[in-house]
């Protein structure tokens, strides 16, 4: 099925819902369901994003920005989920926990005010990976347009062009919870502290990377993976005393760059090793980004 027909064939869902809450975090995914929701169904539509501390300061202003921008109406709900001792502890699980506390919310919100569907923005390559999230999901039984019609994160970012949003490449931000390594304790202040370590990378260009959070007794190390062509960038003395002077104002001791560079998914190595062992909330091909 060609990108046209997956189109008419998501064109087809959204009327066919009638009414929807999208729930919204700025990403591609889910912009292009909220957008092509309101297209369709005009006031009918409602996209609904969590703000919590696992959510990159400036990636929340830039998703209400954008949903204004795009004249999409948006509420913001917050979310709690590290009031929750089984998110909190970061079991393989954890994004259970996050999505199940979001759904509860868009729940009420559909409830309340009369919207048949609650949608978000997973797509066809989802499928095969182990989500978390997608169970929670199925608790709250909601949609995922995107992968009904049959869309592929490339045909995603091949529409969204198509149809002028501005973020149609915009590398995939995960929540910084993704940023721990499996059974470390997640709390505000290390949330704080990789937040205002990669919003420092941010506002020096770097674009594909993630500030990876690490313990060795009571020293916090922050772990750099960066796309291998920013490697040169570090060779300017200038631009690496000053990430490593605003990386280690955020809290950590140590700085380091990880010479393999940025790969999605990189703490889920260990899975199959923690899955052979039985470790709680072990599971298989857990996709963390």
């Amino acid at each position: 099925m060609n990108l046209t027909n997956k189109t008419d064939k998501l064109h087809l869902i959204f009327q066919e819902m009638e009414s929807v809450v999208v729930g919204y975090s700025g990403g591609i995914d889910s912009t292009l369901v909220a957008r092509m929701a309101h297209s369709i169904l005009g006031s009918r539509a409602l996209a609904v994003i969590a703000d919590s501390e696992s959510l990159l300061r400036s990636e929340f202003r830039e998703a209400v920005t954008l949903a204004e921008s795009l004249g999409i109406p948006l509420r913001v709900v917050r979310t709690q989920e590290l009031a929750n001792p089984q998110y909190a502890s970061n079991p393989l699980n954890r994004c259970y926990f996050c999505k199940d506390e979001l759904f509860t919310h868009l729940a009420a919100i559909a409830q309340q005010e009369g919207y048949r569907f609650i949608a978000d923005g997973a797509n066809q390559d989802d499928l095969g990976d182990y989500r978390p999230g997608l169970q929670a999901a199925a608790g709250h039984q909601v949609r995922h347009p995107l992968q009904e019609a049959g869309l592929s994160k490339a045909d995603i970012r091949e529409l969204a062009r198509s149809l002028g949003l501005p973020n149609w490449d915009k590398p995939a931000m995960p929540c910084l919870s993704s940023r721990f390594s499996y059974g470390t304790e997640i709390t505000a202040e290390k949330l704080a502290m990789v937040g205002a370590a990669e919003e420092a990378l941010k506002a020096r260009g770097f674009r594909n990377f993630r500030v990876r959070y690490h313990e060795a007794g009571s020293d916090r190390i922050a772990r750099l993976e960066l796309s291998p062509d920013d490697f040169a960038r570090l060779a300017d003395e200038r631009l690496r005393t000053e990430v490593d002077r605003e990386v280690r104002k955020a809290g950590y001791r140590y700085v380091t760059l990880d010479l393999q560079g940025f790969r999605s998914g990189r703490l889920n190595d260990v899975l199959p090793l923690l899955s052979r062992f039985g470790s709680a909330g072990a599971l298989p091909n857990q996709k963390t980004r």
